[in-house]
């Protein structure tokens, strides 16, 4: 059985799809990017501040699926530009503490909005 986690303390779906599905004690989190949920256009093309508001509504949405970023057990990041790596680990060190989620990175073309950054996660509650 799956149970759709929403949020509007985070950025509604823009497309068929859902700001998270829950499965038992797994959530999967979709991606998300540094979007105002009013006004669906990007926070500021200041890099730093689109990976602060994207780890805020990983959060939001994780607190609304009953769980914290403590138990985000792997994140994928996507990034326009390897180069921006550094500033990634330096604003998730604020957002998460050890034992860190498993994670990957993965420079793209392109994302939506033309953000720079989105991230996914999977959760799992027992793991908090």
């Amino acid at each position: 059985m799956k149970f759709i986690i929403q949020t509007s303390n985070a950025p509604a779906a823009l497309g068929p799809y859902s700001q998270a599905v829950k499965t038992g004690n797994i959530v999967y989190l979709s991606g998300q990017i540094p979007m105002d949920p009013h006004t669906l256009s990007l926070v500021s093309p200041d890099f730093r501040v689109q990976v602060e508001t994207v780890f805020r509504y990983l959060r939001a949405v994780s607190e609304a699926a009953g769980g914290n970023l403590d138990a985000i057990v792997k994140l994928t990041i996507y990034l326009t530009d390897l180069a921006n790596f550094p500033i990634v680990n330096e604003v998730m060190k604020r957002f998460f503490r050890e034992p860190y989620p498993a994670r990957s990175t993965v420079q793209i073309s392109a994302l939506p909005k033309a953000a720079l950054i989105e991230v996914d996660a999977v959760m799992c509650l027992d793991s908090q």
